[in-house]
């Protein structure tokens, strides 16, 4: 397919549908910013303020499939590009190292009747592959069981791979004593110990930011912060980046004018020693980032602060869940959020038969336990005298 050619198809549904690259999206902000807010699920990696900053990084070959009603209003937004990774051809959802959710934006009010209309899309349209891959798609929400029904009704076979959990906040009625019941006494005491230790240093303060100018000013913090950790010495950092500090400035800019940004920290005397930066969208929120001066590592300025933001956090009874978008074990974040967010990568068969699935869900099995092998290898290379 080229990437630089819309193509557009009428599903049964009578939703419209078309293939948009990239360079067309900012032409539909309107109608874009309107889906997102009304979103079966909503995922802020995907909203304009965030999804266009990072396409200047991460959106090489990227387009989506766009699903409109007949009053020329967007129901669903589903970014793609087609890899080949194993092989064969793969129209495969866009996730990134800073976008670490895949769910698409589908119309609250419509979301079967998109899912349908995305399914028929990408199974009538030749230029596109017979094998879909959904990256990173929460296991138990909305959408992936609406997916799940309407692939079972067409007979299309379906694997889950890469199936694994991180941290989620997710409290419902158990606010008020939430972290009393997830930090144990001794753990209290030991907080407790640490930040009497860091009040004898200076005048100690956790403050959020929320207005635009503030977290334009506490984003520098982070990004120092970032810059002289571990981060910074693996030469990873955001800061050290030209690019990518550009697009984290502009996303976080851009998602603060519509107050879609908090960001905590931690100081001593004034001086920042823990930032942590937190996400909104709807009625979720994500745990970003976050970064700690090391100096202080002793006294756990980074637990510190996150048990404070999620503290703060409960007391928003307007936010259902916070995404901790951690790697899956994490030894800080999974001791203070008790439940679990289950995600797994969908390949589908879009038109694919079932002989051609199996070797591509076989190769993509074998491909990733090969990329695990090899890390393994190298980290004990690294261990090794």
């Amino acid at each position: 397919m080229n990437d630089f050619t819309a193509t557009t198809s009428q599903s049964d549904s009578s939703l419209r549908t078309e293939w948009r690259p990239l360079a067309g999206w900012s032409a539909i902000l309107p109608q874009w910013r309107a889906l997102a807010g009304h979103a079966l699920e909503p995922n802020i990696f995907y909203e304009p303020g965030f999804a266009l900053p990072a396409a200047t990084l991460f959106g090489r070959n990227l387009g989506a499939v766009l699903i409109w009603a007949h009053d020329e209003k967007l129901v669903g937004f589903f970014p793609a590009r087609i890899e080949r990774s194993i092989g064969f051809p793969v129209l495969t959802g866009w996730t990134h190292p800073y976008g670490p959710l895949g769910t698409p934006l589908v119309d609250r009010d419509a979301a079967p009747a998109v899912t349908a209309a995305w399914l028929d899309h990408v199974a009538r349209d030749d230029a596109l592959p017979g094998l879909a891959m959904l990256p990173l798609l929460p296991e138990t929400g909305p959408f992936a069981h609406g997916l799940t029904a309407e692939l079972a009704r067409r007979g299309r076979a379906l694997a889950l791979i890469g199936r694994h959990r991180r941290a989620l906040l997710e409290p419902g009625d158990d606010r008020a004593g939430y972290v009393e019941h997830s930090v144990g006494a001794k753990k209290r005491k030991e907080l407790r110990r640490q930040r009497h230790r860091l009040a004898d240093m200076g005048t100690l303060k956790i403050d959020a930011a929320t207005s635009a100018a503030g977290v334009v000013d506490a984003l520098r913090d982070f990004l120092d912060l970032e810059a002289r950790g571990w981060k910074g010495r693996a030469g990873t950092a955001a800061a050290q980046d030209q690019n990518v500090r550009a697009f984290i400035q502009n996303a976080i800019a851009d998602l603060a004018a519509d107050g879609k940004v908090r960001i905590d920290r931690l100081r001593i005397a004034g001086k920042a020693i823990a930032a942590a930066v937190t996400l909104r969208s709807g009625n979720r929120a994500w745990t970003w980032k976050i970064a700690y001066d090391e100096e202080f590592a002793r006294a756990s300025p980074g637990v510190q602060l996150m048990v404070e933001a999620t503290e703060a956090l409960l007391s928003d009874a307007s936010i259902a869940a916070v995404d901790s978008c951690a790697t899956a074990d994490h030894p800080m974040i999974d001791r203070l959020w008790r439940e679990r967010l289950a995600l797994s990568d969908r390949l589908i068969a879009t038109r694919a038969n079932p002989v051609v699935f199996a070797l591509a869900r076989d190769l993509e099995w074998f491909r990733r336990l090969a990329i695990t092998g090899a890390k393994m290898l190298r980290d004990r290379m690294k261990r090794a005298p």
